[in-house]
């Protein structure tokens, strides 16, 4: 794409202002804000290439999964525990490999979380992350365009660099999804407005129908830039740190060839959730006793790695309908009968335009039903697409032949749609490790999914929930109905019963590809925390880490945005800790 900016090698031994790894969520923007200061020059570090076509089209956000062109494709640690139906009880920890990393395999739900997640931010030592900090942060980044009444304007903007839409099109299911929500009692709702709990919409990155990726909002905008240099398909290897324990510099691999840069002033790892701890490790940043194993030199005694948390969404709930209300992919991809592939290349609309087949969420504390304020702990996620029904979705999520065969496959190609119940606080915490001191190893990930009872008390009701909402008016219209048979591995159990849905979450339950929490910020005395309040990683001088990896605590919705506000925030520290503020649109 013409928008992309050059792909420019440096030479060993080239020295920079600021070095930053991983042109993602965080890190394509910090790149974007630090090259605004004219003196100094920023090096850009990105493990993938270019954007292209492809990942542009909304509706096939899962099959982006079976392209390793963009994505590191790591997997989960084998467990007995939970992802039962997945190859080997593997699931798939998809993880960019791309400009703009995973904001160009994700769904492109916008949401920001509950401002309870930041003031407990705050509460736990992150000075300067509460809510009334990241509030205003979050409207100056949006460019906010949705025309709906619920749309409350005291809480968006205009004019800012991320697009923020609603697809064009969706389908007569979400709108019985959302009138199964009245039903129920629950408002219809602005939910990045004062309350989060209630249905909507929701909201996506997106732009004129097609995906709109940090890349594209940050970057492609100071393509020219002269002192913004990007180094494409480079993989990090560690971060270079002397005896002072200053990071000085950046050891990568580009085409086979070694090549060191240095760094006058910092460098910034946003490498992501799985990858920033792995670089860490690799650089002597870690538990003494796990960089001792690995025979890795010890820099810094840190506790890299620890508190994973993620999102985990059940994939199980698919509902056959009996009429023509969903989306069903082979219909759609029938060039000779339709005129959809058309209607998106000519005018950015119709069915290919839906964020991976997501078209509305619902909010809700499942322990307090009645609670219309607050934080909530269960997202229904909509789509008006199952895994049932497409011949390629349970590849993407690694089912088994067996579990598709005996569950899902009766409902390949018919109309159907899936309710994905989604632990929005989880309490059970996981670990990324190091396989070996090998850079070009993937890391060991083991999410402990499960772990805390509460998490698997939860999710059941979030899937008790979504039962009801399909036994509505709204639904039963269409005779919304799951298919007959049990979930494969779980006949022993009673139809219905906790232990029925307990073993149906152990086995169809997977990511929602959220990861975060492994490199913890927290107070600087705080033996939990890797990174003090601003983002430097404690006891190494010269190194800040940007991403989802900060959150000590995972936000209560999707983490694009948030992680992108991380990315913002950063960049005007950097610039007031070095003297280097200027005027730009967020600080204007």
């Amino acid at each position: 794409m013409k928008e992309e900016l050059e792909d420019k090698t440096p030479n060993d031994g080239d020295v920079f202002d600021f070095i930053v790894v991983g042109a993602g969520s965080a890190g394509a923007v910090i790149a974007a804000r630090l090259s605004e200061i004219q003196n100094v020059t920023v090096l850009l570090i990105e493990a993938g290439s270019s954007e292209n076509y492809v990942t542009d089209l909304p509706l096939i956000a899962m099959y982006l999964q079976l392209f390793e062109t963009f994505n590191w494709n790591y997997k989960i640690e084998s467990s007995p525990n939970y992802c039962r139906a997945m190859h080997n009880n593997q699931c798939k920890m998809p993880r960019g490999k791309v400009m703009g990393g995973s904001s160009v395999l994700n769904f492109m739900i916008e949401t920001r979380g509950n401002r309870q997640d930041y003031d407990d931010w705050a509460k736990m030592g992150c000075d300067g992350w509460s809510w009334k900090d990241v509030m205003p942060i979050f409207k100056k980044m949006e460019n906010f365009h949705v025309q709906d009444p619920i749309v409350d304007k005291e809480y968006h903007n205009t004019g800012g660099p991320v697009n923020i839409a609603r697809s064009p099109y969706h389908t007569i299911s979400a709108d019985a999804f959302l009138q199964a929500a009245r039903e129920r009692g629950f408002p219809i709702i602005d939910y990045d407005g004062k309350e989060q709990i209630g249905y909507s919409y929701t909201y996506a990155t997106i732009k004129n129908g097609s995906r709109f990726s940090s890349n594209k909002a940050y970057l492609y905008p100071v393509k020219g830039r002269p002192n913004l240099f990007v180094t494409k398909k480079s993989i990090a290897h560690k971060v270079l740190i002397n005896n002072a324990n200053r990071a000085f510099g950046v050891s990568f691999t580009k085409e086979k060839k070694k090549i060191k840069v240095l760094a006058r002033k910092e460098v910034i790892v946003c490498a992501g959730a799985i990858d920033s701890p792995k670089l860490l490790m690799l650089s002597g940043i870690g538990p003494a006793n796990h960089l001792n194993d690995m025979n890795i030199k010890i820099k810094k005694d840190a506790p890299v790695g620890k508190n994973l948390m993620d999102h985990i969404t059940y994939w199980g709930l698919n509902f056959l309908v009996n009429d023509s209300i969903t989306v069903v992919t082979s219909k759609i991809f029938d060039f000779m009968r339709n005129n959809v592939v058309h209607d998106y290349l000519v005018k950015r609309e119709g069915p290919l335009t839906i964020t991976g087949g997501i078209e509305a969420a619902g909010f809700i504390n499942v322990d307090d039903p009645t609670a219309r304020e607050g934080s909530p702990n269960i997202e229904l996620l909509f789509a008006g697409i199952s895994v049932g029904s497409d011949p390629l979705a349970y590849k993407s999520l690694s089912i088994k032949s067996k579990y598709y065969n005996d569950y899902l496959a009766n409902m390949l190609n018919k109309e159907s749609f899936m309710i994905m119940p989604t632990l929005l606080s989880p309490k059970s915490r996981g670990s990324v490790v190091l396989k070996s001191k090998d850079p070009m190893e993937p890391p060991l990930i083991n999410p402990n999914y499960f772990d805390h009872p509460d998490d698997m008390r939860r999710l059941i009701l979030g899937i008790r929930e979504a039962l009801r909402i399909s036994e509505t008016r709204a639904m039963q219209m269409y005779d919304a109905h799951l298919p007959d048979n049990s979930i494969p591995g779980c006949q022993d159990f009673l139809k219905d019963s906790d232990a029925y849905w307990e073993c149906a979450a152990r086995t169809f339950a997977s990511t929602l590809y959220h990861p975060s929490g492994t490199c913890k910020m927290g107070a600087e005395n705080d033996n939990r925390a890797v990174v003090g309040p601003r983002l430097k990683v404690i006891g190494v001088n010269g190194l800040r880490v940007a991403d989802a990896s900060i959150m000590p605590k995972i936000v209560v919705g999707h983490t694009n945005i948030p992680t992108m506000m991380i990315g913002e925030k950063l960049a005007r520290m950097v610039k007031e800790d070095w003297g280097l503020i200027v005027k730009d649109k967020l600080t204007e």
